[in-house]
């Protein structure tokens, strides 16, 4: 993508009635009045909140708001430009219950409060497979910890990607730990038990990788008892 392309989207996000981009000082000085207040300020209802991070273009987010009006859906990325797609697309179809937020997602904590996330999704992550990189492993223990903080009790994290690594390495850390995994399988496609979120709803990328003949991964566990 063009720079000029990039700062187009850039601006048309500032526009965007569904797109929310504080700073880090707003977000560290909750200056916005967000944490704890999601449902209230942004979607106006008391429905559910479910995350998307890392969410890309954003098909995820919009693909599940079409498929349950009742629920409130944020993608969360730093890369505006990406999730550009997903947001012009909401306000295509007229779905007031997704929205966008530019974000580390190493500040969720700071922007939700406690118990106030219902759902988390993490579809298509960077697996950062060498060692050095673990520390941005959108599962490693420290991100784990924090979508305890803002998981209410019972909600479930999923977990889809192509990477077998990342897939592996999860469920490692999970058993390790005792927490228990309600559903996890190494080809989301070919199990005809599959949860139908898990298989309904393809990517950009996700579609790409099944032309290359990739196996598509799928996880889903709660965080109740994660206590590192």
């Amino acid at each position: 993508m063009g720079s000029k392309n990039k700062l187009k989207r850039f601006r048309e996000n500032e526009t965007f009635p569904n797109v929310i981009q504080p700073t880090r000082e707003q977000v560290f000085d909750n200056a916005l009045d967000l944490k704890g207040n999601w449902k209230k300020r942004i979607f106006k209802n008391n429905n559910p909140l479910v995350l998307e991070l890392g969410c890309g273009k954003g098909e995820y987010s919009v693909g599940l708001a079409q498929r349950y009006p009742d629920k409130n859906y944020l993608g969360v990325d730093i890369k505006g430009a990406r999730f550009w797609r997903g947001a012009k697309t909401a306000l295509e179809l007229g779905l007031n219950n997704v929205c966008f937020l530019r974000s580390q997602i190493e500040l969720i904590d700071h922007l939700f409060d406690k118990d106030e996330v219902d759902e988390i999704w993490i579809t298509f992550p960077d697996p950062q497979i060498k060692y050095q990189r673990t520390k941005h492993r959108l599962t490693n223990p420290e991100f784990l910890a924090r979508y305890k903080k803002i998981l209410k009790p019972g909600g479930f994290v999923h977990l889809k990607t192509d990477s077998e690594f990342l897939h592996g390495y999860t469920i490692g850390l999970l058993q390790g730990s005792g927490v228990p995994i309600d559903y996890a399988h190494h080809d989301v496609y070919i199990n005809t038990y599959s949860p139908e979120d898990a298989t309904a709803i393809q990517t950009y990328y996700e579609k790409r990788y099944l032309e290359e003949n990739k196996k598509i991964t799928y996880l889903r566990f709660q965080l109740d008892e994660w206590n590192k």
